[in-house]
């Protein structure tokens, strides 16, 4: 039968034309396949199958292999396979294994952090836990902490293998510049605590004087760790790395907690509304007992001054240690980082408004500062006016610029980014994050003002302002995470000059000159239409980056309309205002020295 089967195709062959051919191989395919069945089956029968026990292998016969190679071939003629898949770049894996070190790193983390928040907001207030007892439990952490990267940089230099792998992305030079920057901030803040300290040492705990001491080592030690090796993917003894780095960012983090509760103990209890906080900060550490030399006063006040660098340094330690641990046992590709060149001339608009934007602020805020050291009533209002009308200023023109940014994102036609950065993740997640502390104050202003009634010009200005931020953070929130999702302009120019010389490869001589000399007069054109894009969004970058930069140093470097203006106070009580306050405005000068940073990377993918 199969032979008569294979002499009707030999004879279709010969009498159908080519066309008809292909018919009929599809036909005979199908039947040859059934026919084939048949065979096998009256096959296995002839040889006694009946007879063979269960376990036993038929052995397939030379006539029904032929017939098989045959019928194969036919349906190979059918259905021809798919040319070759074209080989791109091998891709590493994004994680090599996900092991139990992720689940212990957790809960180490997990409970350090609240280990810490329980006895640095215990120590606050309570009378048997005591801030001796705090600062010992510091000093234990950062020793411990100090170990392990004293292990890891020793581990890591004499095992070549034990980081292979680099991630750019990670460790940008911004944050490690700022970690440096702020760095040696906290160190000049612990050498004035050891200065006033000394002081009280013959009536109070040498634990206060060895706290700065230990500090200072941590700040040394850490900074360098983060420095050199931020970018590392470790591959050996992973478990052990990511219970490390949790280490490390929990220490970060209630070091953080310890120096905001510091900060407010300064300012517990106020004995009128009208009293302003400035004048409570003479008052910490007197009642125990007497300074030995005369300058505690003057390294006190100074190192209150540098709290805010602390506070962020330790987010910023924080955050690059987050990097490292999220990159342990990760496997990246080795490809070199887009490096793209910074040109002020760009950016000369955007970047001369911001930077008399700034000089007003600076000018408005050392009046505000100067006016609120005066015991004048009608001084320390007008100042106030100042302030507050100065900052309506700033915010509407960064509210009507990224308005005009995001009008650009809708014009434009950029494809998002679909690889996979934890880098970019957490800058995403900072920046929402960061802004929820002024999302706070601004939402408990409002509540406050509209509760009073508003009535007058302060008032109205303090409502005014806190309902324009609100805007303004959620706006340039969505302007920032858009423009990092984005991908750079130059990258969109090469994937369309590499798609048009893949398709003009594809295509017929006639049609490959036609298309060819229309891909060239549009990618002629495309840079012209994208050169007023780019402008645009660089110039959007220059104004946001610097007007967040006098946004940062007013509250930085001390001033507080939340405490010298007395509506929330009145709504709240002072405990209540000052513990949101001193929570949500580190959070808020976070959040403006990281949108910095920020808008300076999409300014470089503009």
């Amino acid at each position: 039968m199969v032979i008569f089967l294979f002499s009707q195709c030999r004879r279709t062959r010969s009498t159908h034309s080519s066309s008809t051919f292909v018919f009929s191989v599809l036909d005979m395919n199908s039947t040859a396949e059934r026919i084939f069945r048949t065979c096998n089956k009256l096959f296995s029968r002839g040889t006694g199958c009946c007879s063979k026990t269960p376990n036993e292998l038929v052995e397939p016969r030379p006539s029904s292999v032929e017939t098989e190679t045959h019928v194969e071939n036919l349906h190979h003629l059918a259905h021809p396979s798919p040319p070759p898949p074209v080989k791109g770049p091998a891709r590493h894996p994004e994680r090599a294994h996900h092991g139990g070190g992720w689940l212990l790193s957790g809960i180490i983390c997990i409970n350090v952090l609240i280990l810490g928040c329980a006895l640095v907001t215990s120590s606050a207030k309570s009378v048997r836990v005591t801030a001796v007892h705090r600062q010992a439990f510091l000093i234990f952490l950062l020793l411990l902490t100090m170990l392990w990267m004293l292990f890891y940089m020793v581990f890591t230099s004499r095992r070549s293998r034990a980081a292979p792998f680099k991630d750019n992305h990670a460790g940008p030079v911004w944050l490690r510049a700022g970690l440096l920057l702020f760095g040696l901030l906290s160190l000049l803040m612990d050498i004035f605590k050891i200065a006033n300290f000394v002081g009280f040492l013959h009536c109070d705990s040498a634990v206060k004087v060895a706290l700065p001491v230990v500090q200072a080592v941590f700040l040394f030690v850490q900074t360098y760790f983060l420095w050199v090796h931020a970018k590392d993917c470790v591959q050996l003894q992973t478990n052990l790395m990511r219970c490390g780095l949790a280490l490390t960012i929990s220490t970060n983090l209630v070091m953080w907690m310890a120096a905001v509760t510091e900060e407010s103990v300064h300012q517990t209890e106020i004995p009128s509304v009208n009293f302003s906080y400035r004048m409570l900060r003479g008052s910490y550490g007197v009642a125990k007992c007497r300074c030995s030399h005369s300058s505690c006063d003057t390294f006190k006040k100074a190192f209150y001054y540098l709290y805010p660098f602390n506070i962020e340094y330790s987010l910023f330690a924080s955050a690059l240690a987050y990097v490292m641990w999220k990159n342990v046992g990760r496997l990246v590709e080795d490809h070199g980082h887009l490096r793209v060149k910074f040109h002020p001339k760009d950016t000369c608009l955007g970047a001369a408004a911001g930077v008399l934007l700034v000089l007003a602020g600076l000018v408005i805020f050392i009046i505000y500062e100067v006016d609120m050291q005066r015991g004048d009533e009608g001084d320390k209002t007008e100042a106030l006016l100042i302030y507050f009308l100065m900052n309506i200023i700033i915010l509407s023109l960064m509210l009507l610029t990224t308005l005009a940014g995001c009008v650009v994102y809708r014009l434009d036609h950029r494809e998002h980014v679909s690889e996979k950065n934890p880098t970019r993740s957490l800058d995403v997640g900072l920046l929402v994050g960061a802004s929820m502390g002024q999302f706070i104050i601004s939402y408990f202003t409002i509540v406050a003002e509209v509760a009073t009634g508003a009535r007058g010009y302060p008032n109205a200005l303090n409502l005014s302002r806190a309902v324009l931020t609100v805007l303004q953070l959620g706006l340039q929130n969505y302007f920032i995470i858009e423009g990092l999702h984005r991908e750079p302009f130059h990258t969109m120019q090469e994937a369309v000059v590499h798609a048009n010389a893949q398709v003009t490869q594809e295509q017929g001589a006639t049609r490959t000159a036609t298309e060819s000399g229309t891909s060239r007069r549009s990618l002629a054109a495309d840079p012209k239409k994208l050169d007023w894009k780019r402008r645009v969004l660089k110039e959007v970058c220059a104004f946001l980056l610097l007007a967040n930069v006098i946004l940062w140093i007013m509250p930085a470097f001390g001033a507080r309309p939340e405490f010298d203006h007395p509506a929330e106070m009145n709504i709240y009580t002072f405990t209540m205002w000052s513990a949101i306050v001193n929570i949500g405005l580190p959070f808020g000068i976070f959040y403006r020295m990281h949108s910095v940073a920020s808008l300076f990377e999409v300014s470089l993918m503009c």
